[in-house]
């Protein structure tokens, strides 16, 4: 299907605002599901490495399933699975309320949900690429603001939710909310070219003629025979009635033979579209091998190599405090009279605002990016060291706003990663280290929790948390330093692409 010029405004403002608040909807419960896991952790009494599942599965699914949700918007279109994966989020927010134990919850807030936000992630950027080119990024920034703004709205919004009408009405009420999605992804509206033909034209046209001969010939074949046959016979019944039998088998003998013909074409063409499919299946393969490949090469990289250790470790250690910072005040037994913000929300509205300085400082010619996401790596694991000396709500509340803005180093992971392995190379490196990160966000919220669950305390948990940032900002910044760089330009030469595809992603 052929695409329009994307027109960089126009509609295209009208597809930024709507995929804002689509990912505000989907967003806004998963990553202030801190809020939540204090009730489940009451309601199930589970231990808190269990517990913390189900807030990892809903945060990190939608990045392990990048590729998966890559090739669904590829094949259906954005406007489709917008309205589909909003049914998702709606439905497992609502099946949640009446979750039994924490196993339903796992299937129906951790897969569903979080695979419902991996799709609407993809669809949005997918969608708002197609529309803007020289104004891509800012148009890329505003959307990627909704997940940060919804966190900070959520946290305070489902905890008076759940102070009025309890967590099974908190979860059916966010749940209801989320349906707004469906009226977001109706506006989703494709960029297509007036001038293009319907698909199944395009489908049509792209098949060899050889492959729908037989079929033509199948329908009107017999039919012309039959016709024939029966006038010819016709004519020789009225003129010569002896002879009329004769030809009348004469021309079934001669339409047998006919018969034989076209099975005779038939089979041809079975055998020649069997030919054609393992081609098909040979090139595939082929490509595949490619890509393993190529794969391999770019772990050739000690930058890029470094990089992928250092996004597991960061996602591993600097995910936990945005789901368990409220258990953390409560287990530092903190006042709820000294709250005067959640402390998820005082994350997720730094989070916001390291986006945007973050993305800006990366804009200048006189900044390398790569070093400034290490000193925010380095940064943020010296905070993590610093959560358990934190005994008051002033000092949490600082740590979660330097953290919250640290987070923030997602919107300048793309340069990051540009600057490793080259343009040519970004969507096949992003999608690779796009998995780790959500392996990473899987994994660190239940390592934390059964460190509390061995220790019944936070501070072992933090030191590992602060011990597995600095690991990977060390690994980088010794891979980024100049006595690297030749390795680093020859390793990035790499061979020319033979596949394509698109890989969502979480900055």
């Amino acid at each position: 299907m052929a695409f329009q010029k994307p027109p960089d405004g126009g509609w295209g403002w009208v597809i930024v605002v709507v995929s804002f608040f689509t990912q505000f909807l989907c967003y806004g419960s998963p990553l202030a599901v801190g809020v939540l896991y204090l009730e489940w952790l009451d309601a199930f009494g589970e231990g808190k490495g269990k517990t913390a599942w189900v807030g990892s599965l809903a945060n990190g699914i939608g990045l392990l399933a990048s590729p998966v949700c890559s090739i669904c918007v590829s094949s259906f279109g954005a406007r489709p699975v917008a309205i589909f994966s909003g049914f998702m989020v709606a439905g497992g927010l609502m099946m949640s309320s009446f979750a039994p134990n924490i196993y339903f919850l796992y299937v129906s807030y951790g897969i569903v949900v979080g695979l419902g936000c991996g799709l609407l992630y993809t669809a949005t950027v997918t969608i708002t690429c197609q529309y803007f080119d020289k104004r891509r990024g800012l148009a890329l920034g505003l959307i990627s603001t909704g997940s940060s703004v919804g966190l900070f709205i959520y946290a305070a919004l489902q905890r008076e939710l759940i102070e009025l009408y309890g967590l099974d009405g908190c979860l059916l009420i966010v749940g209801a909310l989320s349906l707004n999605i469906l009226a977001c992804g109706s506006l989703m509206r494709p960029l297509e070219s007036s001038s293009s033909p319907p698909p199944e034209k395009m489908f049509v046209d792209k098949l060899p003629d050889q492959y729908f001969v037989y079929h033509e010939k199948e329908k009107t074949v017999e039919e012309n025979i039959s016709i024939l046959e029966k006038g010819y016979i016709d004519e020789k019944c009225v003129n010569n009635v002896p002879d009329c039998k004769q030809d009348s088998i004469l021309n079934k003998n001669a339409l047998s033979s006919m018969n034989i013909n076209e099975k005779d074409t038939y089979k041809k063409k079975v055998v020649e579209q069997t030919n054609f499919c393992k081609q098909l299946a040979k090139r595939k393969w082929q490509l595949y091998l490619t890509y393993w490949k190529e794969t391999m090469v770019l772990f050739k990289n000690k930058v890029f190599s470094a990089l992928f250790v250092a996004i597991l470790l960061f996602d591993i250690g600097g995910f936990p405090p945005s789901l368990l910072m409220e258990d953390v005040a409560r287990s530092a037994n903190i006042s709820e009279d000294d709250y005067y913000m959640p402390l998820i929300s005082i994350i997720g509205i730094m989070t916001t605002v390291g986006k945007l300085i973050l993305g800006i400082l990366a804009d200048f010619k006189w900044v390398n990016t790569l070093y400034l996401y290490v000193t925010t790596l380095l940064m943020t694991g010296v905070a993590l060291f610093a959560i358990p000396f934190a005994k008051s709500y002033l000092t949490l509340a600082m740590l979660s706003g330097i953290l919250g803005f640290l987070t923030g180093n997602w919107s300048i992971f793309p340069y990051v990663t540009t600057k490793t392995v080259g343009i040519e190379k970004l969507t096949h490196a992003y999608g690779i280290l796009m998995f780790f990160a959500g392996l990473g966000n899987s994994l660190g919220p239940p390592i934390v929790g059964w460190f509390y669950d061995w220790t019944q305390e936070y501070n072992t948990a933090f030191y590992f948390s602060g011990f597995c940032v600095l690991l990977g900002g060390f690994l980088l910044l010794l891979a980024a330093l100049p006595c690297w760089n030749a390795c680093t330009n020859q390793s990035s030469k790499l061979p020319p692409n033979t596949y394509s595809y698109k890989v969502a992603s979480n900055a």
